[in-house]
């Protein structure tokens, strides 16, 4: 059997219909597959590879770990370096209040602990979420994302879970005294890229505050520059209790991490003992990629172009079967009439050379993620490729 034979026998399958390319080598912004044909990538692993596949500076970094150790002992226990000085530069570019870092394998595993965080310190167990909200796919994650479709077939699920629109007041006014944390999207990625209100988001603020509620915003798939700054709250002028962190992370390898005070984290490691705990969790292989990608995005000036490369695509994704474009910075939504027109043009898209997906509750939108790394005249291709789709 062929590889592509022995993907669909042995390898669990996620849809009735996977892509399916066969990849065997993937640099800068583009992947290759086993017939040598070369594709622009616009989704970058899902928001994964910020600073574009096989940058030189990651892959050193992950041979020197190589050459040192890779896993010694379960997460928390040892000083390993990787995690230390990655943790460390994470919180030197939060706000003051974020200060400690738990790093775990996945986005998804890191709202897990924010909520076992946020009952722990409250005392309390409501959460509240909102509809076409994504934050992982475990069973609690999968409780607090917000449409039906995908949760359904898994319940019964994590009781006292409130869903409420975003951007709406009664999500606001549904905080009380009995609600342990909020959990949104700083962005809303897989609604189609839908940003908060400025205003909503400092009421949203507010009345946690009021309520001793612990406010939660995920940055798994907005965060590392994405939308033009390394935080995408940092557009609000709203500090979180806690930050999920996750995809771009790790670099390209797998990591998570949730970040809050260190007086806040205290309260894992008591009552019980060990309150949280992964064997895996900050690998020192993932936190070395992660540690190297980052300081890639903080000295290469990649952020600092991400609104000029997002102006670019918007001038150029004009075509009357367009209804909507949504973007923040490199994250962006192209809106057409149907799901299926849209999963005729990714297949139109793809025998052209470019490689890009739909969003999980807006299957009518295009979703356009690049690395940052992408260059204007790739953007001019990509855009001149899309609209000879359409």
């Amino acid at each position: 059997m062929n590889n592509r034979q022995l993907f669909q026998q042995y390898v669990a399958q996620t849809s009735p219909s996977p892509v399916g390319l066969e990849i065997v080598s993937a640099k800068g912004n583009y992947l290759q597959d086993v017939a040598g044909n070369k594709y622009l990538d616009l989704i970058g692993g899902i928001s994964v590879c910020n600073i574009g596949h096989g940058h030189p500076a990651v892959v050193e970094a992950i041979k020197d770990q190589t050459e040192r150790y890779l896993h010694v002992m379960v997460y928390g226990e040892l000083v390993q370096s990787p995690q230390v000085k990655f943790a460390a530069l994470i919180a030197a570019h939060m706000p003051a209040s974020l200060d400690c870092v738990y790093f775990t394998n996945s986005g998804a595993e890191a709202t897990e602990g924010a909520i076992k965080l946020a009952r722990r310190i409250s005392g309390r167990t409501d959460v509240i979420s909102c509809n076409n909200g994504y934050h992982g796919n475990t069973l609690g994650a999968l409780s607090v994302m917000g449409d039906e479709y995908w949760r359904n077939a898994f319940r019964p699920l994590l009781p006292g879970v409130w869903h409420y629109d975003f951007n709406s007041g009664d999500l606001i006014e549904a905080v009380n005294d009995q609600t342990a944390c909020v959990i949104i999207e700083t962005i809303q990625g897989e609604a189609g890229v839908i940003a908060p209100l400025p205003g909503w988001i400092k009421q949203l603020r507010k009345k946690c505050t009021d309520t001793g509620t612990l406010l939660i915003f995920d940055e798994i798939q907005c965060g590392f520059g994405r939308t033009g700054k390394l935080w995408g709250f940092e557009h609000f002028d709203v500090v979180p209790d806690i930050v999920l962190l996750g995809k771009a992370l790790g670099g390209g390898l797998p990591l998570g991490a949730f970040v809050s005070s260190y007086a806040a984290m205290q309260a894992l490691t008591n009552n019980p003992v060990l309150g949280h705990i992964t064997t895996f969790g900050g690998h020192p292989l993932c936190c070395a990629a992660g540690m190297a990608a980052m300081n890639v995005l903080l000295h290469e000036e990649l952020i600092t172009a991400v609104a000029e490369k997002e102006q670019l695509f918007l001038s150029l994704l004009v075509h009357p079967d367009i209804r909507a474009v949504r973007s923040a910075g490199l994250l962006i939504a192209v809106e057409l009439e149907t799901a299926d027109q849209v999963t005729k043009v990714l297949q139109k898209c793809l025998h052209k050379g470019l490689f890009s997906d739909w969003f999980l509750f807006a299957a009518n939108c295009i979703r356009i993620a690049p690395p940052l790394t992408i260059s204007e005249a790739e953007i001019e291709d990509a855009c001149r490729i899309l609209i000879s789709c359409l």
